[in-house]
């Protein structure tokens, strides 16, 4: 399903589900699958996600992968283990296995859009 406000994603038609109060948040956030399912090691997960106007995803768990965030177009607020910062475009938040997120949509107008890699660990966390 597309709609007008997807062109932010070229390329082929990617799977695509719209989840409601993620973790206890607030709003629908919309999540394309970019790996459509296939396995492309190192990665878990490739996503690109619209919260929407308003929205909020709640606090969680990084349960098995670290995952980086970047922020692609709108404004946002980032929680990081509780620690707030915006989240404007290219902004990243890098997440190691262990720490909680939370992503707040700012704007009253439009959609917070972002991506989220996750890769499989291969030892134990380096600090950057």
């Amino acid at each position: 399903m597309s709609t007008p406000n997807d062109n932010w994603l070229r390329g082929q038609p990617y799977p695509n589900d719209t989840r409601a109060q993620l973790f206890g948040g607030q709003g629908t956030v919309r999540v394309w699958d970019l790996l459509a399912g296939r396995p492309l090691a190192p990665f878990s997960a490739a996503l690109a996600c619209a919260l929407e106007a308003g929205g909020s995803v709640g606090p969680h768990v990084q349960q098995h992968d670290p995952e980086l965030v970047l922020c692609a177009q709108g404004d946002g607020e980032i929680l990081v283990d509780g620690h707030a910062r915006p989240f404007t475009p290219g902004e990243i938040a890098l997440l190691p296995q262990g720490c909680s997120l939370e992503i707040r949509n700012r704007a009253n107008h439009q959609p917070l859009r972002y991506f989220i890699v996750k890769a499989h660990s291969s030892g134990p966390a380096k600090t950057l």
